[in-house]
């Protein structure tokens, strides 16, 4: 008899288990779906990517594409990680803009290249090589099947915000860009501002929007005020929002909160730096080509998380996406 019972009341468990599995819909930011690609790019220096020398190391990189729930062609972001390597600030977004409908294509610029990070070794890595490795990406997902090319947006931290920011450059479209496809629009988290570009201001028509900390001083806000003022007088789309107490990476919920100082990473907070005619980065202050051996690169910037200002900026990139990606063309 107490077998029979038994029996009935797991049966009924059983089946009331399966009601509630039923019901509880999946979380919207689960992909159905993951893929990872290899991307052949290239390793070139600075100055090999300003004057267009194709003349660099051939690499083979990684990117994951995260495809939001959804039928058919979906929009798309473009995730590029700063000097760290793909973090918790990567993943946040990945959940977020998936959550939107949003997929996801993360692109690792440092594992098949033989780092960790980069951080506290900038000069091992040219810092324009993320662009080339963003455009590669996007000859992949030109011809991806459930990519719709005309609604990929590129965002990007730090070290890979700087890259995000430049990508606009008609410039660099010209030199590096084969996809034939071009950026809706364009998201840079806290990038560095400190370098001038020959025809920096002649960007894509495609809204760029810039989010930074005041007490970032890693990349001070101050030479991406001094950019947008600039760019804004040529007729770009472009905003800087700029967050009170935001630190270096404030949108990495890992972040230490409250900051601390990193131990070794390189800031070019001090500098000043500029292209010349000769496609060679140069030193304002000595007049010679840049080094991270220059006096004027610090040591040791702060990071950490500010989560007031990541609420604010998850709001104002869920609006931007909205109009950029989500709108009906």
């Amino acid at each position: 008899m107490h077998h029979l019972i038994g029996a009935a009341v797991a049966a009924a468990l059983t089946v009331l288990a399966g009601t509630a599995t039923a019901q509880t819909p999946a979380p919207k930011d689960l992909p159905p779906r993951v893929e990872l690609h290899t991307i052949p790019t290239m390793t070139i220096t600075d100055s090999q990517f300003l004057a267009g020398d194709a003349a660099g190391k051939e690499v083979t990189l990684a990117g994951e594409l995260s495809l939001a729930q959804g039928s058919g062609k979906l929009p798309l972001v473009v995730l590029m990680h700063g000097s760290g390597g793909i973090g918790g600030n990567v993943g946040y977004w990945k959940r977020q803009l998936n959550g939107m409908g949003i997929s996801t294509f993360t692109i690792d610029g440092v594992t098949g290249r033989g780092f960790t990070g980069v951080g506290d070794k900038q000069a091992s890595l040219g810092r324009l090589a993320f662009i080339l490795d963003i455009y590669r990406s996007l000859e992949i997902l030109a011809k991806h099947p459930r990519v719709d090319a005309s609604r990929i947006a590129l965002m990007g931290f730090s070290r890979g915000g700087q890259a995000a920011l430049y990508a606009s450059l008609d410039r660099f479209h010209k030199q590096w860009n084969k996809s034939g496809v071009a950026f809706a629009g364009y998201i840079a988290f806290y990038p560095d501002c400190a370098t001038t570009y020959r025809e920096d201001t002649a960007v894509a028509a495609r809204p760029i929007r810039i989010f930074h900390g005041t007490p970032d001083n890693y990349n001070p806000v101050a030479t991406c005020k001094a950019y947008v003022e600039r760019l804004k007088k040529a007729g770009a789309d472009v905003a800087l929002t700029e967050y009170p107490n935001a630190p270096h990476g404030f949108d990495n919920p890992l972040g230490a909160n409250p900051p601390v100082a990193t131990k070794a990473d390189q800031s070019v907070r001090d500098c000043r730096i500029r292209e010349d005619d000769k496609a060679t980065l140069i030193n304002d202050a000595t007049g010679k080509p840049f080094s991270y051996t220059d006096e004027c690169v610090r040591i040791g910037p702060t990071v950490g998380a500010d989560p007031e200002a990541t609420q604010a900026v998850t709001v104002a990139v869920a609006d931007f996406m909205k109009t950029v990606l989500l709108t009906a063309k």
